[in-house]
């Protein structure tokens, strides 16, 4: 397994990252602490999650399970010290926690206070921002996003308010770093700019979607991350399952997440079952199994500090974890050029 610093930090985070949003204190209880076990056995070190999680669905009875899981895993295995714990703060809109609040110095003291708790820990190594109050083109909002109405005082306002109060975290030692998620290169340099100017927390990383079908990230994010030192902890690297090939020819296998959300948060589209398709083409050409040959072209990219992998169950963590050693041939990557260009955002 190989290692990255994550930022201007101390930290060495492995580059898969065990992602825990499928965690349910109801559903998938033992088999969730197995996969924990699974990952740390196989070098992994790195374990994301969020209040609001499970998903499929969220609700408002069953946020923060899967901290409740990663909770009695951390206190059971006597393994803290071992791994790096990344969680989220939900912002505003989404009703399920506090209501839709907006982020801000309540809702933090709030939300850090119960992570913790749920955590059963005293400290956590990065705290994200799961979304910016001002909004997000993420989450397939591109297609309408409009920033006109954005007031720039008020977003520095808040910024510096969240910031500030970031800062009082890290004092009181129950933050350690914090990170974005779902931002934007302006509103990350917001963040870093307020933050050097006060002597407030530096952004260490960002999280954001990437994969071969959506690839918004090689642009003005990727130039922000080698040049301010903020890597990229991708989420949904298989396009929610759509790049292992399962739903070839337009089919919906039970059990799958296709079952319960039948156009994957937007990424089911025609051109994108026919992108997947030429990827999973490209990999069948070079003898790789279509789910390590995605995986493996996040962690090759320049801008990658880790590469969020979530299993359904432990037989297919056990698979993803199979491909963490691949590296992809020249004539592989000029394969998979050769269909982004024909295929350049399908989604």
């Amino acid at each position: 397994m190989e290692y990255r610093k994550l930022g201007r930090t101390d930290m060495e985070a492995s580059v898969y990252c065990l992602g825990t949003m499928l965690f349910n204190l109801a559903k998938t209880h033992g088999d969730s602490l197995k996969q924990l076990d699974m990952a740390v056995d196989h070098g992994i070190n790195f374990i994301d999650v969020a209040e609001m999680y499970p998903v499929n669905p969220l609700t408002a009875e069953t946020a923060g399970d899967s901290e409740r899981v990663i909770g009695e895993w951390l206190q059971n295995s006597g393994k803290r010290n071992d791994v790096i714990i990344a969680t989220k703060i939900s912002g505003a809109g989404y009703i399920n926690v506090r209501n839709g609040a907006p982020i801000s110095r309540a809702t933090i003291t709030e939300a850090v206070e119960s992570s913790l708790k749920r955590l059963k820990t005293d400290y956590i190594d990065i705290y994200q921002l799961h979304w910016p109050n001002r909004g997000s083109f993420h989450f397939r909002k591109y297609w309408e996003f409009d920033a006109s109405d954005q007031i720039k005082a008020e977003i520095v306002d808040n910024t510096l308010e969240i910031l500030q109060t970031l800062q009082e975290c890290v004092d009181a030692g129950k933050i350690r770093h914090i990170g974005l998620s779902n931002d934007s290169a302006w509103g990350t340099m917001q963040f870093l700019n307020i933050a050097e100017a006060h002597g407030l927390p530096r952004v260490v990383t960002m999280q954001n979607e990437y994969s071969l079908i959506n690839r918004l990230y090689d642009t003005d994010m990727a130039e922000l991350s080698h040049n301010e030192d903020v890597g990229l902890i991708t989420y949904s690297p298989l396009a929610a399952g759509l790049l292992t090939g399962k739903y070839s020819g337009d089919v919906t296998p039970a059990g799958s997440r296709r079952s319960q959300n039948d156009n994957l948060g937007g990424r089911m589209t025609t051109a994108s079952r026919d992108a997947c398709d030429a990827y999973v083409a490209v990999a069948q050409k070079h003898g790789i199994d279509p789910v390590h040959m995605a995986l493996t072209f996040c962690v090759e990219r320049p801008f990658m500090a880790s590469v969020i992998i979530g299993a359904s169950n432990l037989a297919q963590l056990e698979h993803l974890l199979k491909g963490v050693d691949l590296r992809l041939s020249t004539e592989c990557n000029a394969n998979i050029l050769e269909v982004f260009r024909k295929y350049p955002q399908p989604m």
